[in-house]
């Protein structure tokens, strides 16, 4: 005879044990809060601003710095790479000191390196301050949707988690025609300078007003898991840099090469050994920097996932529809980027509704599966429907729909992950499904890349153009190019669908749970 269990089974529509928490911050006055989110916000639009505002200043440097081409990409690459392999390790300090230490700390890194990258003399001087300027904005993205954990109760979060995503999305339309506007009318190095006004702001308004709210008690060693740390940064980096170095084999024409590089195959083998070395020290360590055991919890492993899915999806549309818009549907590239305003337009409406629905019904999973069916419709009909002989107003209209199915995942994914674990790893659980949105949308690029670039190589030998990609402008000069590079454009909406459809399935594991509302009652360390 079995014995009865000492606790009740939890039903479906509870949180699971250890969260979530009740927190101080929960009763802190609603100005603290608002100003406290105010240089969050602030903070978040200027990490997320510098991912594209170089993009439009770049011709501009590399003609002042004679920047060789093959070294271009790493205006950008420099800053993704240290951004993404830092998310995870801030994760765990912003648990261990305080979101608001990290805040403070990141924001200044952020503003010292950007004040550097304007006086920026060479290029590997302004390669390595971008590279800096990464590490700053790592702490900005992972403890600015930490906060949101720590001043309002799950019910609330979903509305406030909308708005951080929408600001989010809103960066990549403003990047770009900021980074114009300051290089035509001033000069690229205000590209740079800008930030210091805007971050200062952040920096007095979170010094000021922010509780920093730890989850270590008073008098309690701090332990840092250093070695997990340099073992998980030299397992993700060289992994991006290959890719990196991939991509513009790719583009360059020269996919044929990507395997056989003795340097691209020797970072991968880094990064495999690395990585078995890191999950060895992880088991082994007091504080993780990555706790595997919380894969255990169902909503974790399914929000990592869905993310990653989700994230190798996302860039299809704003990375290489461009291409399409000026060599097939023959618009300028002002005209280019206006017309991917509906599909950012879309994201950003889409996260604000998709937070706020979820915070009023109590329940973020039949809102997420809704986003991703609209997010299916949209892919599958720019994958069947798109031609040669598009207009750019039908293609904006369609990419509108593929924003308004995305939007929604960016901000109820963290809202479903902070919702299931306990307080301590509130900072660990938001940086990990971060990261895997990030790393979804490196691995979707260069895969996305690669495919793209092996459909204009094969059109480019058939037609007897050389060049392969790089060659797209050649293509576009004949009727049988510009069907292959809107064939190429249709394989990768395609294989959106796809990933979105697995999205959907692994979505669909998610425990239909109800959000906590200010009820919650589970103590948490009070505020500093």
């Amino acid at each position: 005879m079995t014995a009865p269990s000492a606790t009740p089974p939890r039903p479906a529509d509870t949180p699971p044990p250890g969260g979530p928490p009740r927190s101080p911050g929960f009763d802190l006055p609603h100005r603290d809060k608002m100003v406290t989110m105010a240089g969050s916000l602030i903070g978040l639009f200027l990490a997320a601003l510098d991912q594209t505002v170089v993009g439009t200043a770049g011709p501009a440097i590399q003609r002042d710095l004679h920047i060789e081409p093959a070294l271009y990409p790493w205006l950008t690459t420099a800053y993704l790479v240290a951004t993404t392999v830092m998310v995870p390790v801030y994760g765990k300090l912003s648990d261990q000191l305080g979101r608001k230490l990290v805040l403070l700390a990141g924001i200044v890194l952020f503003l010292g390196s950007s004040m550097l990258c304007g006086f920026a003399y060479s290029t590997w001087s302004l390669i390595g301050f971008r590279a800096a300027q990464g590490l700053g904005a790592a702490a900005l993205y992972t403890s600015a949707f930490s906060v949101i954990a720590d001043l309002f109760p799950p019910a609330e979060r979903g509305k406030y988690q909308g708005l951080f995503s929408a600001v989010f999305g809103l960066s990549s339309v403003i990047g770009p025609l900021l980074g114009g506007f300051l290089t035509d009318r001033l000069s690229w190095h205000w590209v740079f300078f800008v930030n210091l006004p805007l971050g200062l702001i952040a920096l007095a308004l979170i010094w000021r007003r922010m509780p920093n709210i730890r989850q270590r008690a008073a008098g309690e060693p701090l332990h840092v898991d250093w070695p997990g740390a340099l073992l998980l940064i030299a397992s993700i980096a060289p992994f991006l840099v290959a890719l990196s170095f991939g991509r513009v084999r790719v583009v360059s024409g020269e996919a044929g090469q990507l395997w056989s590089s003795p340097i691209i195959i020797g970072l991968f083998a880094v990064s495999v050994v690395a990585a078995v070395l890191f999950v060895w020290q992880e088991r082994r360590a007091k504080e993780p920097i990555v706790e595997f055991a919380l894969f255990s919890n169902r909503t974790y492993a399914v929000s990592n996932a869905g993310s990653l899915l989700l994230g190798s999806s996302f860039l299809a549309g704003p990375v290489f529809l461009p291409l399409y818009l000026v060599n097939v549907v023959g618009v300028s590239a002002t005209k280019a980027g206006l017309g991917m305003l509906p599909l950012t337009f879309g994201i950003v409406i889409g996260a604000a509704l998709g937070g706020r629905m979820g915070a009023q019904s109590g329940r973020y999973k039949p809102v997420l599966m809704g986003a991703l069916c609209v997010l299916l419709v949209g892919f599958l009909i720019m994958a069947t429907t798109l031609s040669a002989d598009s207009s750019l107003p039908a293609v904006a209209l369609r990419m509108a729909l593929v924003g308004l199915g995305m939007g929604p995942t960016l901000p109820l994914f963290t809202m479903a992950i902070q919702n299931a674990v306990s307080v301590q790893q509130i900072g660990v659980a938001t940086a990990s499904v971060t990261f895997s949105r990030a790393l979804g949308q490196v691995l979707g690029v260069a895969v996305m890349g690669s495919i793209f670039a092996a459909v204009l190589g094969n059109a480019a030998a058939s037609i007897g153009v050389e060049g392969g990609m790089s060659a797209v402008g050649a293509l576009a000069a004949t009727p049988a190019g510009r069907e292959a590079i809107t064939h190429g454009i249709r394989l990768l909406f395609l294989s959106g669908f796809v990933m979105a459809i697995i999205g959907v399935v692994v979505t669909s594991r998610l425990p239909n749970v109800r959000l906590a509302s200010r009820s919650a009652s589970r103590p948490m360390p009070a505020a500093e």
